[in-house]
């Protein structure tokens, strides 16, 4: 399975990014590759979410189950196709000492198809520091008042 992680620390609550990356719905509005996500059941601390992502011609469509921790993980699971395995965690903790928060993100996938695969491995390591710094700037423009 490959592995890729992404880190950042960011002038933010945990329990304010936690929020914004709990609202898969809200993706396609700041991260240009996300084109749909519907949550299709909600259970206690889980949901379901049926998932529409591009990268160039490829469009990729799956299902996947999201675990919530608030405010300190999130974890999305996936055997949907085209995935053999699908892993993708966030991770927030709190640095008081200096009013920020460090996010991890830790994605893990095998693809079904050997050609997806290489494709994807190809764009995932610029894919991982860009969707952290896409969520910097959705939080910049919903949350900038509030730490000023």
């Amino acid at each position: 399975m490959l592995t890729r992680r992404a880190e950042r620390l960011l002038p933010y609550s945990p329990e304010q990014l936690f929020d914004l990356a709990a609202d898969v719905e809200r993706y396609s509005k700041f991260l240009h590759w996300w084109k749909a996500a519907r949550v299709k059941r909600r259970d206690g601390d889980v949901y379901y979410t049926d998932q529409d992502l591009a990268f160039g011609p490829v469009r990729v469509r799956f299902g996947s189950k999201t675990s919530l921790r608030r405010p300190d993980r999130i974890d999305v699971t996936s055997y949907d196709p085209p995935f053999r395995d699908f892993k993708l965690s966030w991770t927030f903790e709190p640095l008081p000492d200096v009013h920020c928060c460090r996010v991890r993100l830790t994605a893990g996938f095998e693809l079904r198809s050997w050609l997806l695969q290489e494709v994807v491995e190809r764009l995932l390591p610029d894919i991982m520091p860009e969707i952290i710094m896409a969520f910097e700037s959705r939080a910049a423009r919903l949350y900038w008042d509030k730490i000023r």
